[in-house]
């Protein structure tokens, strides 16, 4: 099982994996396991960073076992949308290009 905080640094990893997002991305997860981070891919280098952004395009929050349900495939991204899992602030269609995150 990955927890959110593995997930976030094999991501920083391998920034190429949000590379064509072009934007700002904060991920609030909540629980135990849970913390804050953003994915910055707003310019040719992408970064993974543990925090809080002054300006993102994008807000997601969850909670840190929803997160792993997702990551590991017994729980979709929409699903957990309409179930009020996963909410979304700011800019709604950004959210959708992180399908390839979770995908």
């Amino acid at each position: 099982m990955t927890t959110p905080s593995e997930f976030f640094e094999q991501l920083a990893q391998d920034p190429s994996k949000v590379a064509g997002l072009n934007h700002i991305f904060q991920f609030d997860v909540t629980g135990d396991n849970g913390g804050q981070w953003y994915v910055d891919a707003s310019s040719d280098e992408s970064k993974i960073v543990q925090g809080t952004h002054d300006s993102p395009g994008c807000t997601i929050t969850m909670g840190d076992e929803d997160l792993v349900a997702i990551l590991e495939g017994s729980l979709n991204s929409q699903m957990a949308f309409m179930m009020g899992k996963l909410k979304v602030s700011g800019d709604m269609s950004l959210a959708l290009q992180l399908q390839k995150l979770f995908g």
